[in-house]
């Protein structure tokens, strides 16, 4: 199982570094193979930011990465190479993952080098192809053209059969539709599904809330690094207990409306702010905001279980726990 525990990541940033930028805060979730989990928010949100935590490219400020029980952060040499071999990340830009100069094999190759130096030539040959055929791709068509010769979906096919090769049990798939046009977008998100079903656990993350709602179990909605909402994607979707999650879904584009016959307050998007008197569902269920969560909901990461694995966080959340929106006193 890979798991986060109260995870937080703080930028230096301004003049010198001077001023701490808190882009996670608190966050706790855990994935397990054969599960898809949809991490969806707005841009700023702290979405990528962990994504990379977990593939230990960016390093953790507080709290923990789990993989089995073993925090990532003290793993090294061959201990980590092992990680890489289970936990992989597939990225929204494809085309920034190749080096142009090379032909696409040119990746595969570099896998080889590292995990597969053993292999007799026609072993890691059946090994490609089968990791290939596995994201309905011909090798005789994609390995020996250079990137631009490829199409966006191809390519992310050729990094997800990347991952395949080193028998990864984890993908992080950070927005890697969000540049493919919609009938290979599909494709993609079929060719998730399948490898879901082959057993891959796959943390989904995502701005789009209908590609979130198509693919995954679970779900977390993120607002400014922090967990609002989590739970089974049909309880989150069908019935969100957060207002911020309440916006976000009025807020997806539908076919039969036009642009004219949408609520101007929808239209704000993320001018989003507590409204007056909007209740705060997680101080109602723990009014202190401190010890009692822990028995609530997670223990530490604000959230409150109001149905069974359905949590929420607080409406406008203070650093001392109190809420600070102008709901506090409904609460």
């Amino acid at each position: 199982m890979l798991t986060l525990e109260r995870v937080s990541k703080t930028y230096k940033v301004g003049l010198f570094g001077g001023t701490d930028l808190a882009a996670v805060r608190d966050v706790s979730f855990s994935l397990q193979p054969g599960e898809v989990i949809s991490l969806i928010g707005e841009s700023g949100s702290g979405k990528s930011t962990i994504g990379k935590m977990i593939l230990r490219l960016l390093a953790v400020n507080g709290g923990a990465i789990t993989h089995d029980g073993t925090d990532i952060a003290t793993l090294r040499g061959s201990a980590l190479r092992s990680y890489y071999r289970t936990v992989q990340g597939v990225f929204q830009d494809p085309f920034s993952s190749f080096n142009p100069i090379f032909k696409a094999d040119h990746v595969f190759g570099l896998i080889r080098g590292v995990y597969f130096g053993s292999a007799s030539t026609a072993e890691w040959e059946r090994k490609l192809n089968d990791a290939l055929e596995a994201v309905t791709l011909d090798p005789g068509q994609v390995l020996h053209k250079y990137p631009h010769q490829l199409s966006g979906g191809q390519l992310q096919r050729l990094l997800i059969a990347r991952a395949l090769l080193l028998d990864t049990r984890y993908l992080v798939a950070d927005e890697i539709i969000s540049m493919l046009d919609a009938s290979t977008r599909i494709d993609v998100l079929n060719l998730l599904g399948d490898l879901k079903a082959r057993g891959l656990g796959i943390l989904f993350i995502t701005h789009d809330l209908s590609l979130g709602n198509y693919i995954s179990e679970r779900t977390v909605i993120l607002r400014r690094g922090r967990i609002v909402e989590m739970g089974a994607t049909a309880a989150v979707f069908g019935q969100p207990l957060h207002p911020y999650t309440r916006m976000l879904i009025a807020s997806v584009p539908r076919l039969h409306e036009k642009w004219g016959q949408i609520d101007a307050g929808v239209r704000a998007g993320s001018g989003w702010a507590p409204a007056p008197g909007e209740r705060c569902l997680f101080h109602a269920a723990v009014p202190d905001g401190g010890a009692a969560a822990d028995l609530a909901g997670l223990a530490g990461s604000g959230l409150a279980e109001l149905e069974a694995g359905h949590f929420v966080g607080c409406v406008a959340p203070t650093a001392d726990g109190t809420c600070g929106g102008r709901s506090a006193s409904a609460a």
